[in-house]
């Protein structure tokens, strides 16, 4: 197939970091200072990290910007308008809110800016789209649950549930695992990133512990065939995310990732980009770089939506509709 041609299929990312898609156009029109060439210096990690917490250094950045409302609002509908242009047709956007109270915004105001700017942002831009709050390794038990309350009480205006994301190797479960008893109890969707810097074992834990359905990244379970039973057992969906764990050298090369082995062994996988901004890379590129080292055709595609789309932390009338899509 053709850039074009990957372009145009349908697509489904469950796997996206707000802050980590700005885009030089959102960062420029909030600083336009930031010329091209800083762009891509400050804003761009480079294409081999020493590992995540190395590549976390480039996050700096675009948090630093997305401290007010405008900023928020900005980076959101320009991140809807690269969706739309990458054929994108239903997206989850996740982000940690405490992370944008520097200026005085309230954890809750946060919220309420990027689910507006998600409204507007549709008018012209028509992708379906969800919140996914993140809790971070380092916070403690009452930060987590106060996320579970904000998503709770924005559930019905597109907040689709709450992750668990940071430094897998650096943090345990201990402060979390109240956390997500709590948004169970109240009905909550629930994510969280494991096996990238860590190993298959982190990926049992949060399977075990934590009760999710889906993990983020989730490849490092192709080390241990306990954890591919774990995950086909429970029916457990992998938000997969190839150029990004090259990146950070989980694996040294595309050639060398696991993400068509996951899938002969009959796990649900589903592909993303994790960070546009960073990463500099498109969902388009993905699938081209899939296509090129795996020999991935349209069904195989079409299948990793189709997988992605039954997983979404939407309603099933939303679901019903982009799974049409992805059919036809």
């Amino acid at each position: 197939m053709t850039r074009d041609e990957l372009r145009a299929i349908p697509k489904v990312e469950l796997h996206l970091h707000l802050d980590c898609s700005m885009s030089f156009d959102s960062v420029n029109a909030l600083d336009p200072s930031v010329t091209p060439e800083r762009y891509r210096a400050e804003f761009l990690a480079p294409q081999k990290c020493v590992n995540l917490v190395d590549y976390f250094r480039y996050l700096a950045p675009p948090l630093a910007l997305l401290q007010s409302r405008r900023a928020l609002t900005v980076s959101t509908i320009d991140l809807l308008r690269q969706l739309a242009e990458d054929g994108v047709v239903y997206a989850e956007i996740r982000f940690a809110p405490q992370l944008h109270r520097q200026t005085g915004l309230t954890t809750d105001d946060v919220v309420e800016t990027v689910l507006a700017a998600l409204v507007e942002g549709r008018k012209t831009y028509p992708v379906e789209a969800r919140l996914i709050l993140c809790t971070l390794r380092p916070d403690d038990t009452a930060q987590g649950l106060d996320l579970v309350r904000i998503a709770e009480t924005y559930r019905d205006q597109g907040v689709g549930g709450v992750d668990l994301a940071g430094d897998e190797t650096g943090y345990g479960l201990g402060e979390h695992i109240p956390v997500f008893r709590k948004a169970a109890e109240r009905g909550l969707n629930v994510t969280a990133h494991a096996g990238e810097a860590g190993g298959a074992e982190k990926v049992r834990e949060v399977v075990e512990q934590l009760g999710v359905r889906r993990v983020g990244h989730g490849v490092r379970s192709i080390e241990d065939d306990a954890v591919i039973a774990l995950l086909l057992e429970r029916d457990v969906h992998l938000e997969v995310c190839p150029s990004c764990n090259i990146q950070i050298d989980v694996f040294d090369r595309y050639e060398d990732h696991p993400v068509d082995k996951l899938v002969r062994r009959g796990v649900s996988v589903g592909v993303n980009t994790d960070a546009r901004g960073p990463t500099d890379l498109t969902l388009t590129q993905e699938y081209g770089r899939l296509q090129q080292v795996f020999g991935w055709d349209t069904a195989r595609f079409r299948a990793a939506n189709l997988a992605a789309i039954g997983r979404a932390f939407a309603d099933d009338a939303t679901k019903a509709a982009i799974r049409a899509r992805l059919e036809a």
